[in-house]
């Protein structure tokens, strides 16, 4: 495997807005190159787009299934190192499952895939091949929120109490799907977005942006989804409490049927809403411990907040010495130039990339953070951590639904 990756794409052709964000990213740092790719499910529309991006017309697909197979029939030397796969979510199980089975490494968007089942295959097939499957939660990515695991892993916050998690855009305030727009059209279809609408869409972000920076695990979750606007057949609005397994605990499910009578851990609030007026990207994380809180906000993702009780509070900036090792190594710019969105982006590619290249040189675990890679070196979003922003989507669904106050979670 040559240093500089060759890529395909599936989905993310004209007037797609996700794809051209993963294409800059994955070729942002000059290790990536994409050859190949089926950028649309409509054939012309999928010629036409692989031609504004310059792939080889032998190479420019108009099914994935085509792309599959053309690829397979290259020497190994040329077929792609990997396949980026932007599609609506109801396309990626079985692109995804079809790549990995082949034995091609796998970057996937979010949420993974519907249902918990096909989730579980591609943890399979992802292991029967020994391939590299990352998931673009990209917003693990920031160097900030990496300094803020780390800071966590090291003990500065002390015992983790409380987890508090927003997510506020307002674009769906409004039945904006009936007008025709692509991206409100299929997110708020069900047969093309699964069973969650914002719990689905920026609520996955959450769970993940939680699970990444503290390390704890969710025992067990009380929800409520609205549809505020009539007539939407996904929740656009969602309201959820967590509960989470004490830290190092041995029995964290417990053995009654609420999953109550496990030691109780840190309690946390999840929030999202795409009907919130005025809010455009609005994600934030507070974590508070025993020993001090900290905060972070996306829309200025360069700077994280510490609090500590009779202690002025202190801001750490992106770019800078006194960062941990873990910010330092996924930092592009000197302290004062802003990262963000695209950044953040290229670094899920850029160390998906580094295992790739690792498992083309037989260095054996190549997982990432949900496979245990990440002791490794490997720090990427994996096919685990997508399968557990499955079922968390899937008990959220159940919860809201239940008149069980508190519904069981059982993910690693």
């Amino acid at each position: 495997m040559s240093d500089v990756l060759k890529m395909g794409m599936v989905g993310g052709g004209r007037g797609a807005f996700i794809g051209q964000v993963h294409r800059t990213a994955a070729c942002l740092d000059g290790k990536v190159r994409m050859v190949a790719g089926c950028l649309s499910s409509t054939a012309d529309k999928a010629i036409a787009s692989g031609k504004d991006w310059g792939l080889a017309d032998s190479r420019n697909y108009q099914t994935w299934e085509a792309m599959l197979e053309g690829e397979k029939k290259l020497p190994a030397s040329e077929r792609i190192d990997f396949v980026s796969i932007v599609t609506p979510n109801h396309v990626h199980f079985p692109v995804a499952h079809a790549f990995a089975s082949a034995g091609f490494n796998v970057v996937c968007d979010k949420p993974l895939v519907h249902t918990g089942e096909q989730a579980r295959q591609l943890i399979e097939a992802t292991k029967k091949m020994g391939v590299v499957f990352a998931v673009t939660y990209n917003y693990s990515g920031y160097p900030m929120v990496k300094q803020a695991r780390e800071m966590i892993v090291n003990g500065e916050l002390g015992e983790i109490r409380k987890v508090v998690v927003e997510y506020n855009q307002g674009w769906l305030a409004n039945n904006l799907e009936a007008s025709g727009q692509k991206q409100a059209n299929w997110r708020t279809d069900p047969k093309r977005s699964g069973a969650g609408g914002a719990i689905g869409d920026i609520g996955s972000h959450c769970e993940q942006l939680v699970s990444y920076v503290t390390g704890l695990r969710l025992q067990s979750i009380c929800a409520d989804l609205t549809s505020f606007v009539p007539g939407r057949q996904l929740d656009d609005d969602a309201n959820v409490l967590l509960r989470f397994c004490k830290a190092g605990a041995s029995n964290c499910e417990g053995t009654g049927p609420d999953s109550m009578d496990a030691e109780p851990g840190a309690r946390g609030i999840l929030t999202v809403s795409q009907i919130c007026i005025g809010h455009e990207n609005d994600l934030r994380l507070r974590v508070h411990g025993t020993k001090g809180t900290l905060g972070w906000l996306q829309e200025e993702p360069n700077y994280l907040v510490l609090r500590q009780d009779g202690q002025p509070e202190k801001v750490y900036r992106r770019g800078n010495g006194y960062l941990g090792e873990r910010a330092r190594g996924n930092t592009r710019l000197p302290s004062g130039h802003p990262e963000a969105f695209f950044e953040a982006f290229a670094t899920v590619y850029s160390n998906a990339c580094a295992a790739m290249r690792a498992r083309s040189e037989g260095k054996g675990n190549v997982g990432g953070i949900g496979m245990g890679g990440a002791g490794g070196g490997f720090d990427y979003p994996d096919v685990v951590d997508g399968a557990r922003g499955v079922e968390f989507i899937e008990r959220v669904v159940e919860a809201s639904a239940s008149s069980e106050k508190w519904v069981r979670f059982a993910g690693k």
